[in-house]
């Protein structure tokens, strides 16, 4: 069951979904309609915007188009008129590109896995009107994606998961101005990141999470995963201390003289829920005193966990159960690596002469 809480945020973004499917051409909406339920509305929302930034360049560098004054000029029509040349050229263009809204000018740039979200994107729509029969060719197909290079994945060590926590709770070598802060959410911020480090939840998850989610008497939470299904995890008794002396010390004091609870577990000191960007800038404050060395952010400690896990219990089976993998060879492709090393490792120990 919905909190009020989780139901207002679903009713902000689908208003926001609507509002930049209002600026795409008006064939879009039924792509859009057709992915309801089986995407999450947060990746509608990214589907938009990567869909704006497609017809934008088209109305812009498409002699096809030279006449159309707006993307609303386009119709379903047109998507036959583009070739597997200019899809290259706007894969190329992607790498940087400007826009100019209202006078100010912003610059974008995609390296390798942002070209790649945004072609996946525009397959997926493709897609939808090939499949539909309402386009006779898909030129997507015939383009390749770009090249993502195999890189290590970053976890914290032992060690400097308790650096971390220790950066966190006495606020080391922070700036004058974050030590204020530091002072008023220290209990929140330890609570936050060591929920992060021993259950490996999602930063939307955790974002996302309500008050009434938690059950203090058991140690459980309820988490809503990507695609909005609903499960029940457990946390460490060292992640239940840590929230209910957040909850106990700062959360309950802040809302003590209003009649209004946000419902929301983590609140910004205006007690508004802490959004997902608010939380990778808080972690990162503090990781770069710690852990200077490694790019930390919410999903490197949910790699962390998973790490942990997997060494401890060596099923692959239950590290994709609690991390939500839908697909174990996702959850493979994450530590398949762990198996590697432990293969060197026993060429190592193994002598044939002494």
């Amino acid at each position: 069951m919905q909190s009020s809480n989780s139901k207002t945020q679903l009713v902000e973004q689908t208003q926001k979904l609507r509002s930049m499917i209002s600026l795409l051409p008006d064939f879009a909406e039924d792509f859009f309609r057709g992915i309801s339920e089986v995407k999450q509305i947060r990746t509608r929302i990214s589907y938009a915007h990567d869909m704006r930034v497609f017809f934008e360049y088209l109305l812009v560098n498409h002699t096809a188009f030279d006449s159309y004054e707006s993307i609303h000029d386009f119709s379903v029509n047109d998507l036959e008129a583009v070739t597997a040349i200019d899809i290259e050229k706007y894969t190329e263009y992607l790498s940087a590109y400007s826009t100019d809204k209202n006078g100010v000018k912003k610059v974008y740039t995609n390296t390798a896995p942002g070209k790649n979200r945004k072609m996946s994107t525009l397959r997926s729509f493709y897609k939808y009107y090939y499949r539909k029969e309402v386009i006779r060719s898909n030129p997507t197909l015939l383009v390749d994606l770009p090249k993502l290079r195999d890189r290590a994945i970053v976890r914290l060590d032992p060690n400097e998961s308790a650096d971390l926590l220790d950066a966190v709770e006495e606020g080391t070598n922070l700036s004058e101005r974050q030590k204020l802060f530091h002072d008023k959410n220290k209990q929140r911020d330890l609570a936050l990141v060591t929920l992060l480090l021993g259950t490996g939840i999602r930063v939307s998850e955790c974002a996302g999470l309500d008050i009434s989610d938690v059950n203090f008497a058991n140690n459980s939470f309820l988490v809503t995963r990507k695609g909005g299904d609903q499960e029940i995890l457990y946390m460490p008794e060292e992640v239940a201390e840590a929230l209910t002396k957040y909850v106990n010390e700062e959360r309950n004091e802040m809302l003590k003289n209003t009649q209004i609870d946000p419902g929301a577990l983590f609140l910004s000191l205006r007690r508004s829920r802490l959004t997902v960007s608010s939380i990778e800038k808080m972690l990162k404050k503090y990781a770069l005193n710690a852990v200077p060395l490694k790019n930390i952010s919410p999903h490197k400690l949910r790699s962390t966990f998973g790490t942990n896990l997997y060494r401890e219990t060596n099923d692959i089976y239950l590290v994709a159960d609690v991390l939500g993998h839908k697909d174990i060879n996702t959850t493979r492709r994450h530590y398949v690596t762990m198996d590697e090393d432990r293969k060197k490792q026993a060429a190592k120990v193994t002598k044939l002469r002494d």
